[in-house]
């Protein structure tokens, strides 16, 4: 085993540990509920696999291999640390599947694609996305799944700066890898969670909202992975529903089992996403901008087209924090059903 390559493993996995672990302590109780979808041993049992790794390294037995003692391969080591079976030792379906990851860990590593807004008749889509700093964690994107529906997604990964832009660019990446192989956003994210969960070069977490939109049936199946609930406002009794959390966060739970819900649109009926940076902007009386305000303008912009919005939400965050410089990334997409 190289030394450096368990000193590489060791930092990451004590960071990791110490962005939970001061997750944990300092977030509020809803910001908590909203990351580990009202488990919180999910979490434990996450940091109690990274606690139990670190005490390998002390005493030089991560990566000894079950079968023959010897040391597992590194590489495969780097992309799981909690890997203790020699490639030898694999099935012939289980390389395979091996060499199916390592694959995707190369190609989550390339430049990413530009975004586009799609036009899919009888819908009005718009985003707008602005970093707190040079390069954000922020990341909102549009695709196809396998079965022609089309894929919408916001996520926001904890912390900011280049770290945060470079994950988001490797998520990126990987969720437009996967949709096209496949129907569903659960099955998407389970692997994405799978890949990044004991990769030593993945110290924090994200939240992501995922799902696919059939504009034939207007309906919206989807995964909250930790993430703000978007708003989904009802033309006919002017409602406003807001899509929990399904799912913790991605990077948070060492089983994760995400789960699929729908919701169907009528005519005129609308959907908000957006990151925590939309919902907690300060004023000079330390007051969160918060959710009221925000289903205050969908209902106002009901009947706008679904840039005005987007507009209007921007126009009174800066009213309301004193256009002072933002904290957080700022990313939000809206959708309108204009029939």
């Amino acid at each position: 085993m190289v030394t450096e390559l368990y000193e590489r493993i060791q930092e990451g996995l004590e960071e990791k540990q110490k962005e939970i672990s001061e997750f944990l302590e300092t977030a509020p109780e809803t910001e908590k509920e909203i990351c580990l979808g009202h488990d919180e041993n999910c979490v434990e049992k996450h940091l109690h696999v990274i606690e139990t790794s670190l005490e390998k390294i002390e005493d030089k037995t991560l990566g000894v291999c079950v079968v023959c003692h010897g040391y597992v391969d590194p590489q495969l080591l780097e992309m799981d640390y909690t890997a203790a079976v020699c490639l030898d030792h694999y099935s012939d379906a289980e390389r395979r599947r091996l060499e199916s990851e390592l694959e995707l860990s190369q190609v989550v590593q390339r430049a990413l694609l530009p975004q586009r807004v799609p036009e899919i008749r009888g819908i009005e889509l718009a985003a707008f996305s602005r970093p707190s700093e040079i390069i954000g964690g922020d990341y909102f994107d549009f695709f196809q799944f396998r079965d022609g529906t089309h894929g919408l997604v916001i996520a926001d990964v904890s912390g900011h700066g280049v770290s945060a832009g470079m994950l988001m660019s490797s998520l990126q990446m990987a969720i437009r890898t996967m949709a096209p192989l496949t129907d569903s956003p659960a099955e998407v994210l389970e692997r994405i969670n799978h890949f990044y969960i004991h990769n030593i070069h993945f110290t924090t977490f994200v939240t992501v909202f995922l799902a696919c939109f059939d504009p034939a049936t207007l309906t919206l199946s989807y995964v909250n992975a930790g993430h703000n609930p978007p708003a989904v406002r009802r033309k006919s009794d002017s409602s406003i529903t807001w899509l929990k959390p399904t799912a913790p966060a991605i990077g948070l739970a060492e089983e994760f089992h995400p789960q699929m819900e729908s919701i169907s649109f009528a005519e005129g009926d609308s959907l908000l996403l957006y990151t925590d940076g939309v919902t907690e902007v300060m004023n000079i009386s330390n007051e969160e901008f918060g959710q009221e305000r925000l289903a205050e303008l969908v209902h106002q912009y009901a009947d706008r087209p679904a840039p005005d919005l987007l507009q209007a939400v921007r126009h009174a965050l800066s009213t309301f924090g004193g256009n002072q410089p933002l904290v957080d990334d700022v990313t939000m997409v809206a959708l309108k059903v204009s029939g």
